[in-house]
């Protein structure tokens, strides 16, 4: 779904099927608007995803993730299939990369995590 234009109400529509999904592996948001509260949605959908491993949300887009882009701390607290996860070209700033920090202390799924120009 790489650059398809998706914007926060898309990601927030794949964030529910992401809730109850067992097949897909990777999902691929390179380049779309998904914003904080597109973020906020598939963070609450990787807290039940059970399948999931990896995760691209390079920004470069109109609408990146910022700040909140923290709240998928939450989710990699609880999350135990995520192994790839690119927050790349995102704003996503110095309180944003502390929450993710923390997360990876209780986390150990994640083998990546792309934080470039953020």
């Amino acid at each position: 779904l790489e650059r398809n234009g998706i914007k926060s109400n898309e990601a927030q529509m794949l964030s529910d099927a992401l809730k109850t999904n067992s097949t897909l592996l990777t999902l691929d948001l390179y380049g779309n608007s998904i914003g904080d509260n597109g973020v906020q949605a598939l963070s609450e959908a990787l807290k039940t995803n059970s399948t999931l491993t990896t995760l691209d949300l390079l920004g470069w887009s109109s609408d990146p993730i910022g700040d909140n882009g923290a709240v998928l701390s939450e989710a990699l607290k609880t999350n135990s299939t995520l192994t790839n996860l690119d927050l790349g070209g995102n704003s996503i700033g110095y309180d944003g990369a502390q929450a993710l920090s923390e997360a990876l202390k209780t986390n150990s799924t994640l083998t990546t995590l792309d934080l470039w120009a953020i």
